[in-house]
């Protein structure tokens, strides 16, 4: 099984998967929001296609860690998928500065503002996933 994460926006949902060993995130694509009947059917085919188990979903926290609107309105987006997927585990993880890092990648590769646009939100799930695949290997370390 793999996982799926999500970098929740306004306009915009950045979609990743994990390789099959859970190693590596790759980014899928940018799903447009328009009306949440689409984004969840969209999500469902997605997770079918990838079959995934788990849904990983970037939980904006402020700087000093307290959780603002942003981070409100993901804990309802996640509630609200908890219900439409009862057989998916839905995860928060911390997505401080995922944007930025995504941001920073994008503008070192040399690519362009219309083209970072495009991809910013779908190289940030890289981003999330990649961090919470990084913490499970850690966690699985002999010391």
């Amino acid at each position: 099984m793999r996982i799926l994460a999500l970098d929740v926006g306004d306009k915009t949902i950045g979609v990743a998967v994990s390789d099959l060993l859970m190693i590596t995130a790759q980014g899928v694509e940018v799903i447009r929001r328009s009306a949440w009947a689409k984004d969840i059917t969209r999500l469902k085919q997605l997770i079918d296609e990838y079959e995934a188990d788990t849904l990983l979903i970037g939980f904006p926290k402020n700087m000093n860690g307290t959780i603002g609107p942003r981070g409100e309105e993901t804990k309802q987006f996640a509630d609200k998928l908890k219900e439409q997927f009862p057989g998916i585990t839905i995860r928060l993880w911390d997505e401080r500065l995922s944007t930025v890092a995504a941001q920073r990648s994008l503008i070192e590769a040399d690519v362009s503002r219309a083209k970072r646009r495009q991809v910013i939100d779908k190289m940030a799930a890289v981003f999330i996933l990649q961090g919470y695949l990084d913490s499970l290997t850690t966690s699985f370390r002999p010391s």
